[in-house]
């Protein structure tokens, strides 16, 4: 509810073996911090501009700023504690139907 995706049309050239868009922050709306999981097989993201802030169960808080390249991995319990108005980045993930699901 905090990010607005722009699809890059990789699902249909995969035939849904992939997903990947272009997340950008949605103005005046935060994160919920949140706990939950994403039931795939591969997960990525590229910072493009701004900043984030996460929480991986068993990791720690870890912030995210462009540049920064994270291959997170699948089924790891995580948060977005905040990020910033700016906030760009571009996530790849499989299956491209990919399901997520809260948990506290």
């Amino acid at each position: 509810s905090y990010f607005e995706y722009r699809d890059l049309g990789i699902a249909d050239a995969t035939n849904g073996e992939f997903t990947a868009h272009v997340i950008r922050a949605k103005e005046g709306h935060n994160a919920t911090g949140q706990w939950h999981v994403h039931d795939c097989t591969f997960q990525m993201y590229y910072v493009l501009k701004g900043w984030a802030r996460f929480e991986y169960e068993g990791q720690g808080v870890r912030t995210v700023k462009p540049g920064d390249c994270v291959l997170q991995p699948p089924g790891i319990r995580h948060r977005e504690i905040e990020h910033s108005a700016d906030l760009e980045l571009i996530e790849i993930v499989s299956p491209a139907n990919f399901g997520s699901t809260d948990t506290d």
